[in-house]
């Protein structure tokens, strides 16, 4: 069985144990195709909406908003036009659009395209095989409940050959000039994958016309961050991602989603990518903002040595309380975690640190605490699990403090907590 898992904002991903990753927008992912062969559309980059004066496709066109978040349409991020002037009061309009909190720096100008019919097409990486998959389904508009009943998939498991990519498209339903033309992108989707020492290339949708010719209409390419020292094309990519978003250098934005940038009141901790996503989804049902999200089980893109578990959660900590716009931190642990006695030190120490200066309370020269405000953000922890009994009973001495953390053992308790305090706007 390919070890192949769904997740919410990225359609097929492989389970990268301590991999880093970073997601190129759309713009770069069609420049990228271009570059090697894949059909895409006429298109040109917008950074401001004057830009459209100059345009040098026809109309129409669709303008499509870069950011990494998904669901763009739904949010009005995606918009056809037909004149000059209607472009420019759309693009004004989605550049001033954020979603999940990213507004885009730079707008796609692309040009109409009718698809009489939608594919599917991807290339990863499985790490538990070590060998890359090719998947590929007869229609982009996947229930992805379902996915594995209608994604077909060939492993490489030798040294890479069109027999592959045809096998496929066979495996697809297609025959004859169409099984031919997706074997072909395919193989170059394949190429590009090999080259750039990519962890991702997809396709979708794979627009057909009614004539029978390909278009890639949107895709996705992830980078494995291991790899951008080797190509300096990435690096520079990489590089105005870090300088324009100075808190991308967390475990977030280079993207693994192990980690997401957003800009509410409630940071969210976790142990694994399904916690971060399970809580998130929970605060924002309850009526909470999430804010930054990061998952304690990798270590930061910045991070050299080797790092523990005690040393990601301080870290975590020291980076969502810098962040202003952060009043309550949820931390959601479950299961087995190293050393929790230790964790629970870690946060016990927080909650005696002031987040401005991030250094310890001053005291007294009789050991008694300077009294001041903690402008440290509200903690509440869940800690789920046996495993976790000692930690919790450890941070239930610390009911005396005057931000002590709340810890409870069920999660809906947890984001319920959250919620209120920072509805209460604990920290001004």
């Amino acid at each position: 069985m390919v070890a192949i898992h769904l997740q919410r904002r990225h359609f097929w991903e492989v389970a990268i144990q301590g991999a880093y990753f970073m997601d190129l927008l759309e713009y770069q992912v069609k420049e990228w195709f271009g570059n090697i062969g894949i059909p895409v559309l006429p298109s040109q980059r917008i950074d401001h909406p004057t830009d459209l004066k100059r345009l040098k496709i026809r109309y129409p066109i669709v303008l499509k908003s870069q950011v990494h978040a998904g669901e763009r349409a739904k949010a009005g991020g995606v918009r056809f036009v037909e004149t000059t002037i209607d472009a420019i009061a759309a693009a004004q309009n989605i550049f001033n659009l954020p979603i999940l909190g990213e507004l885009p720096e730079v707008l796609l100008a692309e040009s109409k395209y009718d698809a009489d019919q939608e594919y599917y097409l991807a290339v990863v990486l499985d790490t538990a095989l070590c060998r890359p998959v090719l998947l590929g389904g007869k229609d982009a508009n996947i229930d992805w409940e379902l996915a594995a009943e209608k994604i077909q998939h060939v492993v490489v498991e030798q040294e890479f050959s069109p027999y592959y990519a045809r096998s496929l498209a066979l495996k697809m339903g297609l025959q004859g000039a169409m099984m031919q033309s997706i074997s072909t992108v395919m193989e170059k989707m394949y190429q590009l994958f090999v080259e750039k020492d990519l962890d991702l290339v997809e396709i979708n949708p794979l627009g057909v016309s009614p004539s029978g010719s390909l278009m890639a209409l949107n895709g996705n390419i992830r980078v494995n961050e291991r790899a951008i020292a080797r190509h300096p094309d990435m690096a520079a990519i990489a590089e105005k991602i870090v300088t324009r978003h100075p808190r991308n250098q967390t475990n977030g934005h280079l993207r693994d989603w192990d980690g997401i940038e957003m800009y509410g009141k409630i940071g969210i901790l976790g142990n694994g990518t399904g916690s971060v996503m399970a809580t998130l989804d929970l605060v924002a049902n309850a009526g909470g903002k999430p804010g930054v999200c990061l998952n304690l089980r990798h270590a930061f893109s910045t991070d050299t040595p080797a790092t523990t578990f005690g040393d990601r959660l301080a870290k975590s900590l020291k980076i969502l309380a810098a962040d202003k716009s952060i009043q309550v931190i949820l931390i959601n642990l479950l299961g087995s975690i190293p050393q929790p006695i230790e964790l629970a030190e870690i946060i016990a120490m927080s909650c005696q640190y002031d987040s401005s200066e991030l250094k310890p309370q001053l005291l007294h020269s009789n050991g008694s605490k300077i009294r001041r405000e903690n402008n440290f953000p509200r903690l509440v922890v869940r800690l789920g699990g046996s495993d976790l009994n000692t930690a919790r009973k450890y941070l239930a001495t610390l009911k005396t403090l005057s931000n002590a953390p709340i810890v409870v053992e069920n999660l809906d308790e947890a984001v319920a907590e959250a919620v209120n305090l920072a509805k209460s706007a604990y920290r001004k």
